[in-house]
């Protein structure tokens, strides 16, 4: 027995109990506290979530809208296909990944199994392409060019491809109108990707997974616009997932449309004319490489020159936007992308960067006016120019005496424009700049927008370059240990040049400028740049942003938005200076380095005005340059390794003003064979229906050369012209 009193265990039970009474009336509180917590407070939530559990949902795709032509032709609009699909999520639930079923199914489709399998599995940093880059969940398409014998096996035989579908599906569809392909300008379509659908959630306009998203071009641009708003049906269903009701349904809206500037008709010709220009240099011999032009790709431009839209843009070389509709295949993904491939997928236009040789000229001219040097001056023009020890010859080593910079832009006299280049580098302090140096060459190439995008409603428009004092610093706080490696005296050209630039690669020497005065050294210009200030010249000194859009039309085509023409600045010169120009860019056609191209041309109708341009490039052959323009028109030409500018981009810019303004060899005209005499000003109506009228197109046929020997007279016509082919 013990001899503890009874008192004496009562304050330790005491403690206990409470401590006990204290543990669960937290546990209590804890779990009350919970409950009112998921409950009340956070209720409604878990009640939608577990709602949604037993909720299916089936997505009805919108039906993307068309992209037309300045008329109404569509150039990107939608067909109905037979799309085979596989469900990636029923697949991997297989023992062999579902291996066998799109074995299985290559064969019925006559594919190769590696072909099917490759193009269901998932994109990622290791996994090459075909693959797949869309929502893992959502059915991966396989190829929409199914048979109907094709399509029936698979259904009847569903046993033996579960997982797979085969269902009708409005697919894109790349109309390419009288062979007018318009690639680069148009784009392409892909899946939307997780990280996609994870940005646009909070948007006004967010993502499904069955989504396709513009990549490039205008499907990318308006892609908000084109895309639409897929229907969503969610149905009620069971723990078995037996369909039990209807819970909400959302109708499927289609996207707009959008109406380009493009003409069809002309687009076709610019592609053809780029094509046949490039054919032909590859026949010509180069005499400084001692090999014929590789002439391995182009661009051309058609704006219009009072409004900056752009009637036709082509791109060589291109691809068949098609292909990659219900996803792209590893032979044309790998001919498209390749190290061979030369980049098709560029849009040269707007992304093709070259130093623009001569045609840089209308900039330095009015730099010069604007530093004080009058235009009707006289400046000489001798054979070449010396700088130290350095020696610039003009173009064939030709003079011309003493001329005015009209002339110099006739002739393309490059010595006028190197004496001016170095008078203003003395000026501004040489390789050591004043504070208040004018640098006027280089200012007025920033006034005339280059070194900045135009502004163009297409994707992934490049800058170009001017190589001003500020980028010289630049370029070689970035460069100069590479130079610094590689450079060596009395070495290799390469290597003379990298000790040079190790040395003194920020400095703005003397053959720096005299050399960027004719568009030569580091300035590095694109087509729709020279497209832009040469229509800016043509209507009296405004500079327009690019568009290729016009409007966005509702489907039933009540709702219209118009895409108005928009200026980015004016040209840095006044009226008589604007006017001398143009009259000097007229009298290369007629007299000066384009004469020997435009013989019979009816000037007197159609005043036609032009400026050559022959760039060398070290490494490479001469890349070939032709900016003209009329009062409607402007048309940019660059050909890469093609030659000179009057030699290979000429005559092909000439046919094609040919076919819009329908004249024959003889230079005269005929409004019924015109494709484009005016620039178009009324939008296509699109019925309530959603169909539009648009006139069907030919192929464009060009007219045969006349046979060799015969006359082509047309008013006086021009005198041979001797003067330098540039």
């Amino acid at each position: 027995m013990s001899n503890i009193p009874e008192t004496g265990r009562t304050p330790r039970v005491q403690i206990r109990l409470i401590a006990i009474q204290v543990l669960v009336f937290s546990l209590l509180l804890t779990l009350g506290g919970r409950l009112w917590f998921l409950q009340i407070r956070n209720g409604q939530e878990y009640t939608d979530e577990a709602k949604n559990n037993h909720v299916q949902q089936v997505v009805q795709p919108a039906v993307r809208g068309s992209i037309l032509d300045t008329r109404g032709v569509p150039l990107a609009d939608n067909e109905t296909r037979l799309v085979v699909s596989a469900s990636r999520t029923d697949l991997i639930k297989m023992k062999d990944n579902g291996k066998a079923v799109l074995t299985r199914l290559a064969d019925v489709l006559g594919m190769k199994p590696d072909e099917v399998i490759n193009k269901v599995r998932l994109c990622d940093s290791k996994t090459p392409k075909p693959c797949w880059n869309g929502s893992p969940y959502q059915p991966i398409p396989v190829t929409d060019e199914a048979t109907t014998q094709q399509a029936l096996q698979i259904r009847e035989r569903a046993e033996d491809f579960p997982g797979i579908t085969a269902e009708p599906t409005a697919v894109r569809r790349y109309a390419a109108p009288g062979l007018a392909n318009t690639a680069q300008v148009l784009g392409y379509l892909s899946p939307v990707t997780d990280d996609e659908i994870a940005k646009a959630l909070n948007t006004d306009s967010p993502y499904l997974r069955s989504d396709q998203v513009g990549r490039s071009g205008l499907e990318r641009t308006y892609d908000k616009q084109l895309r639409g708003k897929a229907g969503v049906t969610r149905y009620e269903v069971d723990n078995l997932g037996r369909v039990i009701g209807e819970a909400k349904s959302d109708k499927a809206e289609p996207g707009a449309n959008v109406v380009t500037s493009i003409d069809a008709r002309v687009q076709a010709v610019a592609e053809y004319e780029l094509s046949e220009a490039m054919k032909a240099a590859r026949k010509e011999h180069d005499r400084n490489t001692n090999q014929n032009y590789k002439a391995d790709s182009g661009a051309v431009v058609v704006m219009e020159a009072k409004t900056g839209r752009v009637v036709a843009m082509a791109s060589q070389p291109t691809y068949d936007p098609n292909s990659w509709v219900g996803g792209i295949s590893a032979k044309d993904y790998a001919r498209l992308t390749g190290k061979k491939s030369n980049f098709p997928l560029l849009n040269r236009a707007i992304q093709g960067q070259a130093a623009p040789g001569s045609i840089f000229k209308v900039v330095s001219s009015t730099a010069a006016v604007n530093a004080g040097y009058p235009f009707d001056g006289n400046y000489p023009c001798p054979s070449s120019y010396s700088v130290g020890s350095q020696v610039f010859k003009n173009f064939e080593s030709k003079g011309y005496g003493s001329i005015t910079l009209g002339k110099a832009l006739e002739v393309s006299c490059d010595t006028v424009f190197y004496g001016l280049a170095h008078k203003e580098w003395q000026k501004d302090g040489g390789t050591k700049p004043k504070k208040d140096a004018k640098n006027w060459f280089y200012t007025t190439a920033h006034q005339f927008g280059l070194g900045k995008e135009t502004g163009i409603d297409l994707p992934n428009e490049v800058t170009g370059r001017v190589p001003d004092r500020q980028w010289k610093q630049n370029f070689w706080e970035a460069n100069k240990g590479g130079w610094c490696k590689q450079g060596k005296k009395g070495g290799t050209y390469v290597e003379q040049l990298a000790y040079e630039g190790c040395l003194e690669g920020n400095l703005m020497r003397a053959g720096d400028s005299v050399n960027y005065s004719i568009g030569q050294g580091d300035t590095l210009v694109t087509p729709i740049q020279m497209a832009t200030i040469y229509s800016a010249i043509s209507n009296g000194g405004t500079l327009y942003n690019p568009t290729v859009g016009k409007a966005v039309i509702s489907p039933d085509g009540k709702d219209v938005q118009e895409i108005k023409p928009k200026s980015h600045g004016k040209l840095p010169m006044n009226r008589a200076t604007r006017d001398s120009i143009d009259k000097a860019l007229a009298a290369v056609t007629t007299s000066g380095s384009a004469a020997w191209r435009f013989g019979g041309w009816p000037q007197d109708k159609i005043p036609m005005h032009a400026k050559t341009g022959t760039a060398e490039v070290y490494g490479k052959q001469t890349t070939s340059w032709f900016a003209s323009y009329t009062k409607d028109y402007t048309i940019v030409m660059t050909i890469s390794q093609g030659g000179t500018g009057s030699g290979a981009s000429g005559p092909a810019v000439r046919k094609i003003y040919e076919a819009m303004y329908g004249l024959d060899k003889e230079g005269k005209q005929n409004l019924k064979k015109a494709l484009m005499p005016t620039p178009a000003k009324a939008l296509p109506k699109i019925q309530p229906d959603g169909s539009i009228d648009a006139p069907q197109i030919k192929p464009y046929e060009p007219e045969k050369e006349l046979p060799a020997g015969e006359p082509v007279l047309a008013g006086p016509p021009a005198a041979p012209s001797t003067e330098r082919r540039d």
